[in-house]
């Protein structure tokens, strides 16, 4: 299944949501490429959206769930891979 929060995280001059699969990468990849999202939106464990794309993406399935909920359902699916344990180089 895939998730997102609503889009309150400004950056860019726009606010975006964070989109998170609790299935597997590539099933968060996938979507992503469905929705129009770059691949440079990938973030770790998630994939920062722009608000011009989540109604998109509820309407192509993608349930919205609080911040919280974002974060459980990756810990979770043991997807959830934080910053400090997160290597630039590894794991695109």
């Amino acid at each position: 299944m895939l998730y997102l929060d609503a889009p309150r995280w400004p950056a860019h001059g726009r606010l975006w949501a964070h989109l998170i699969s609790d299935v597997s990468v590539a099933e968060l990849h996938a979507f992503a490429e469905l929705l129009g999202v770059p691949r440079r939106g990938f973030d770790r464990d998630h994939y920062d959206v722009p608000a011009d794309r989540v109604q998109a993406a509820i309407w192509l399935g993608a349930r919205c769930v609080t911040s919280k909920e974002i974060v459980s359902r990756l810990v979770a699916a043991g997807l959830r891979r934080p910053r400090h344990l997160f290597h630039r180089d590894f794991g695109k």
